[in-house]
């Protein structure tokens, strides 16, 4: 990775949690009005992120390129996106893997175009364009004409070059402290920041000669914070990048950044954008939304089979008036054409058009504001109460459910009862013999302990489905274990009404985040149910089967029966309010099924199997911890 690509580091579980935050996005119609390979055939265009999603530079650059794409285009392009993560991993062995991964994914829908932002995206796809991509255009962004030489990018890549000058943004620092004595460079401790620091001795060689210089190099990020909260007054701090601390840590730049400046006692300056709003001064950089749309226009010349040629990405010096008003720092001394963010305006600037008109305006917007947060009051109060029915909704179907299966849980109470009474018979007599067996008193006592646990597991499962709370109670917990914990509860009803219960054995973990008494009651409303279609229909095999596993990237389970099934008309009516087919049913347990399962944002839906009987199938998004860290 080159000292003029683009930055940053985020720290992940593995090879796994990458490929699960990468996105997929498509579109539908053909792309008109442009001239490609095969005009019935939508372009696609692959974009290689050479992180993670959270590092701020590519994904602002990436984000640019996707929304300029689907402007010029009208949406008629199919964009895919791979975070390769290859900062963090960059051993062959994950490189391998990936490219394998990438092959095998996209050997049915080879891209047409793959854009490599940064120079590690650029070096995977030189290295597997063969196995990934072998007919598609390449397009390289992110890093300058030195870097695009050492990596040894074919002829027919088109690259977007960036070029990150350090000196620049050390020449607008000097302008900004005409009186400053010492300079300071900070660089962290992983390979590109030791490329950057290496980059920044050549380009300021001469320039470094009029300032006491030092680089704070290979220190822990509590160092750097240190050393830099004791620099002198006329001082210009410069940080180049802090992937990596001398501790291991990793960092994404600018929040490294933000630890540093908080506690500087002097100016800071840096090469990217990203760093601005984190307490730098600013720097002379290229702008990532600009560079994205840059790429987004050579993409488009490409798929319309254009001439296309390299091209250079402007840069600009972009700074933080804020800051320029903490460390008193004179505008003036700006260099021309730099852009000042956050820069307060006026009154007068702001408003002599509309001064005029400026007490109304207060009085409307007062006005507009109640209005919306009476609205806002109503909304939540109906939200509110739309839980609570819901609540009590569940509540019911739940006790109408403890009630079907009492008769069963009472007869499976009553075998750890009746052998409680009976070890303890045993036992009193044992005790009143001449010489008591010690040993097998012990086993009684032992045998009395396993009974009365099991007899508590039964009264906590009926306690549960009793239970009634006034607010939904957020979990996180494995859909294999609600799957469990149903089979438990209904296998003493299954086991009275002569019906075999079945339960696949789980394969991988499935975490999910709802309610798990609601969920498990959605499990025993389709058990119950599908037990009582099971004996209405008299078939020779009463077979009721519970299974789990992954659909889409999403948690599944099904229930699946050997009844008579569900008649296709009715198919679409069975989770509507008040529809049954049995004489006692009230024809809500489904309804009530299908309003939980929507709450945890899942979906529900019945099948008939055919080979007879119904399957419903229940599916709930993945919980991922490290996306709602």
């Amino acid at each position: 990775m080159g000292s003029n690509s683009l930055p940053g580091r985020v720290q992940y579980a593995g090879l796994w949690l990458v490929a699960s935050s990468w996105l997929l996005l498509t579109c539908s119609a053909a792309a008109a009005g442009l001239s490609f390979a095969n005009p019935s055939q939508i372009p696609r265009v692959l974009i290689l992120y050479p992180y993670d999603e959270r590092i701020a530079a590519t994904t602002i650059a990436g984000e640019a390129l996707r929304n300029r794409l689907l402007e010029v285009t009208k949406s008629k392009i199919d964009l895919f996106s791979e975070f390769l993560d290859l900062s963090r991993f960059p051993e062959a062995d994950h490189v391998d893997r990936m490219e394998r991964y990438l092959a095998a994914k996209y050997s049915a829908r080879p891209p047409d175009v793959v854009v490599a932002l940064g120079e590690e995206s650029a070096r995977f796809i030189t290295k597997s364009r063969a196995s990934i991509a072998p007919t598609a255009k390449i397009v390289a962004a992110g890093f300058d004409t030195s870097t695009a030489r050492d990596i040894g990018l074919p002829d027919d890549v088109i690259n977007a070059f960036t070029t990150f000058e350090i000196l620049k943004t050390a020449e607008m620092a000097r302008a900004l402290q005409p009186r400053a004595r010492h300079l300071f460079i900070i660089g962290g401790s992983s390979d590109f920041d030791r490329r950057w620091l290496a980059t920044a001795r050549a380009d300021l060689g001469e320039f470094s000669k009029s300032y006491e210089t030092t680089y704070l190099e290979d220190l822990t990020i509590e160092e750097l914070v240190e050393r830099t909260s004791h620099v002198p007054p006329d001082s210009i701090i410069l940080v180049l990048s802090v992937l990596r601390d001398r501790a291991g840590r990793n960092f994404i730049p600018r929040e490294a950044v933000r630890e540093i400046a908080s506690k500087a006692s002097a100016p800071i300056y840096g090469p990217y954008q990203t760093y601005l709003d984190y307490g730098v001064v600013g720097g002379n950089t290229v702008t990532f939304d600009n560079l994205g749309r840059t790429v987004g226009d050579l993409v488009f010349d490409v798929i319309a089979g254009r001439p296309v040629s390299d091209l250079q990405v402007s840069q600009t010096n972009i700074v933080d008036a804020r800051q320029l008003r903490r460390w008193g720092l004179l505008e003036k001394n700006l260099p021309p054409g730099a852009i000042e963010m956050h820069k307060e305006k006026t009154f007068w600037e702001e408003h002599w058009l509309a001064s005029s008109g400026a007490i109304g305006i207060v009085f409307i917007q007062a006005g507009v504001i109640s209005f919306l947060l009476i609205e806002r009051r109503r909304r939540r109060e109906a939200e509110r109460r739309s839980r609570l029915h819901l609540l009590e909704a569940v509540h019911l179907n739940q006790s109408a459910t403890a009630g079907a299966l009492s008769s069963s849980i009472a007869h499976e109470l009553n075998q750890p009862l009746s052998a409680i009474r009976n070890n303890a018979d045993a036992a009193s007599v044992l005790l009143r013999s001449e010489k008591p067996d010690l040993q097998l008193m012990q086993q009684i006592l032992k045998d009395i302990q396993d009974d009365d646990q099991r007899a508590s597991d039964i009264i906590s499962r009926m306690r549960g489905l009793l239970k009634k709370r006034s607010e939904i109670e957020w979990q996180e917990f494995d859909l294999n274990d609600v799957m469990a914990a149903a089979v438990r509860i209904i296998h003493g009803e299954a086991e009275r009404r002569g019906i075999i219960l079945k339960a696949t054995e789980p394969s991988v973990e499935l975490p999910v985040r709802a309610d798990r008494i609601h969920v498990q009651q959605v499990v025993l409303n389709l058990a119950t149910n599908a037990m009582d279609s099971i004996l209405e229909g008299g078939s020779a095999k009463k077979i009721l089967t519970f299974a789990t596993g992954l659909s889409n990237e999403k948690a599944a389970l099904c229930v699946a029966d050997t009844g008579n099934g569900i008649p296709e008309e009715r198919l679409s009516k069975v989770f509507e309010p008040f529809y049954t087919t049995k004489q006692a049913g009230t024809g809500l347990g489904l309804s009530i099924a299908r309003a939980i399962v929507e709450t945890y944002g899942g979906t529900i839906a019945a099948y008939n199997r055919p080979e007879g009987g119904a399957i419903f199938r229940m599916v709930l998004p993945l919980f991922r911890r490290e996306e709602h860290g």
